[in-house]
């Protein structure tokens, strides 16, 4: 780390700019490597999709935790805050999207509504990581370095939870891989900003961390629970969801 980050030094420093750019869209490229398990298996059954559904689940939630525990370090009442609002986010999002069925033509069949709308909260939860890769440039290079590579591997059960849902959809692994890079766009966008104004986002993370949770947390309860349930067998579905949760924790621990 040490070796590769002084040779980054100089480059970094004649273009500050383009270095966190660059090092924020490693972090968005990781995510489509999410999908290449699912090239392994050539259609997905109501049984799968659903057991599909608990494993993203599980990770979703394990993901969710780890953003409240970040943010309420940051600040408890402005994670709160955040919790409430990205729940009523998806909520409204949902019903919208219900009311108007409304859908890209790349989404089709009873699924389009819950495809678009996990793409939809997995790229406001990427906005939050993208202010984190850029105000972590205040600490330094080593520092920067670091959470761009744990994010970018973070990225990466965030893209198998992606296609989770879309492959069940007749998504092929190509779209699906390119819909989770998409999904983590704002990373890149987001942290240059955050690295020129990094005072300014530094108050606003604890919000975003916070919103990005209850968006995910509700797209869990409201979305996918409830069809793994309908779908598949019980216990299978509530062992899948748990290993998953508890790997995800043990994945961000070790991070």
């Amino acid at each position: 780390m040490d070796a590769w980050t002084a040779g980054l030094t100089p480059w970094l420093e004649q273009h500050p700019l383009a270095g966190v750019f660059s090092l924020a869209t490693i972090t968005a490229l990781a995510t489509g490597l999410g999908a290449l398990p699912f090239a392994l298996m050539r259609q997905v059954s109501a049984r799968g999709q659903a057991y599909a559904s608990a494993v993203a689940g599980g990770l979703m939630m394990g993901a969710t935790l780890g953003l409240i525990f970040e943010g309420m370090a940051r600040g408890m009442v402005q994670t709160l805050i955040g919790v409430n609002a990205g729940v009523l986010f998806v909520l409204a999002t949902a019903r919208l999207l219900h009311r108007y069925e409304v859908a890209p033509d790349a989404f089709s069949g009873g699924d389009a509504r819950r495809m678009l709308l996990m793409i939809l909260v997995m790229t406001v939860h990427s906005f939050s990581e993208g202010v984190a890769v850029g105000a972590s440039f205040a600490g330094g290079l080593p520092l920067a370095v670091f959470v761009t590579l744990a994010i970018a591997i973070h990225n990466i059960p965030e893209g198998i939870a992606i296609t989770a849902v879309l492959r069940p959809g007749g998504i092929s692994v190509a779209r699906s891989a390119g819909w989770s890079v998409f999904s983590s766009l704002p990373q890149p966008l987001m942290a240059v900003p955050a690295f020129l104004l990094v005072e300014t986002f530094r108050p606003a993370l604890p919000y975003a961390l916070g919103f990005a949770a209850g968006a995910m947390l509700l797209m869990v309860l409201l979305e996918l629970l409830p069809g793994a349930y309908r779908e598949g067998r019980r216990p299978i579905v509530g062992v899948l969801m748990s290993a998953a949760f508890f790997l995800m924790l043990l994945f961000q621990r070790m991070l």
